[in-house]
């Protein structure tokens, strides 16, 4: 999808993996702590789109909810020994809150920012979690063209519910457990039919331990020009590929093809993928997926490639 040099206001439903530090144990907010709490790490992840810069998002805090109703509110907040560092607050902020913002664009290809870096909670059945972010300022949530224009970025509601991801997951008592959020930027991208760009949420939360990757390379004859190259991940095998539309198949995930200058090839990741079969396919034709409407991309090189936990399996095209 390619997004003109001068973007409208857009409305955002995105998030955005930063770089915090844990501090300590928290009772949050209505929650109890268990006996033997756990320690909960979460980062972020993205496969991003081709049409634009930077898409920045400003996250002031997050929520989560056990199964038993209880919520633990987390602050990001002005470390009170170090005002050039943040800290990770179970109350409102006393020292000035500090949000971090952070370009969503760099987290792909299995890069990923850190959102709580072993922060000790009570342990159990979590139900989901809310990521607050700031909207209501001037650049602090938005996103940079192709060619340098760059427009706010509104979330509806927003400001007031943050963005929910429902999936839930269990921190192990007295253990530790360790997840990615993974955020599809082009599975996300939506033009309206009044010429406006906005974000929908497009998430899915997976567990580090059992997560591996797909890479490999695309033969440059593959590559034209005109071409916007991506790789389509689909679940399962033998999947007859098909564009982003919200209808079964969609892929799980995608990832951009990127020429890698040292070595002249042109190379493809595609990270935290749960163990299992997934059918993969190139398309040259990324450009024209639009996420709400049923687009004819023309697909090569389908095959179904095997994902085992923390392993890389390589598939060239």
């Amino acid at each position: 999808m390619t997004i003109p040099a001068c973007l409208k206001k857009v409305g955002f439903f995105l998030i955005l993996g930063l770089l915090l530090t844990g501090c300590g144990s928290s009772n949050g907010t209505g929650s109890t702590p268990t006996a033997s709490p756990g320690v909960l790490s979460l980062q972020i992840t993205d496969a991003t789109v081709d049409s634009a810069e930077h898409v920045y998002v400003q996250f002031r805090g997050l929520e989560l909810q056990s199964s038993d109703g209880m919520r633990t509110a987390l602050y990001y907040c002005e470390d009170p020994a170090d005002a050039t560092k943040t800290v990770v607050s179970p109350t409102a902020c006393s020292t000035p809150a500090a949000p971090k913002q952070i370009d969503l664009l760099a987290l792909n290809g299995g890069q990923a920012d850190i959102l709580l870096n072993g922060y000790t909670l009570p342990s159990g059945h979590y139900s989901w979690i809310r990521l607050m972010v700031d909207t209501a300022g001037i650049h602090d949530t938005y996103i940079v063209a192709l060619g340098g224009a760059d427009s706010e970025l509104t979330i509806p509601s927003g400001s007031e519910t943050g963005l929910k991801l429902n999936r839930g997951f269990d921190v192990p008592a007295g253990g530790s457990a360790s997840f990615t959020i993974d955020f599809d930027l082009r599975k996300s991208v939506v033009l309206t039919g009044m010429g406006d760009y906005l974000l929908r949420p497009t998430l899915r939360i997976v567990d580090n331990t059992l997560v591996g990757t797909i890479s490999g390379t695309v033969d440059p004859s593959l590559v034209p020009a005109s071409c916007t190259p991506a790789i389509y991940v689909f679940t399962g095998a033998g999947v007859t590929p098909d564009d982003i539309d919200g209808i079964v198949p969609d892929p799980v995930t995608t990832a951009m093809v990127k020429l890698d200058s040292s070595s002249g090839a042109y190379r493809y990741k595609a990270a935290f993928l749960e163990a299992g079969d997934y059918t993969v396919a190139y398309t040259c034709q990324a450009a024209l997926d639009n996420p709400i409407t049923d687009d004819a991309l023309t697909f090569s090189g389908t095959a179904t490639v095997s994902v085992m936990a923390n392993s890389n399996t390589v598939h060239n095209f």
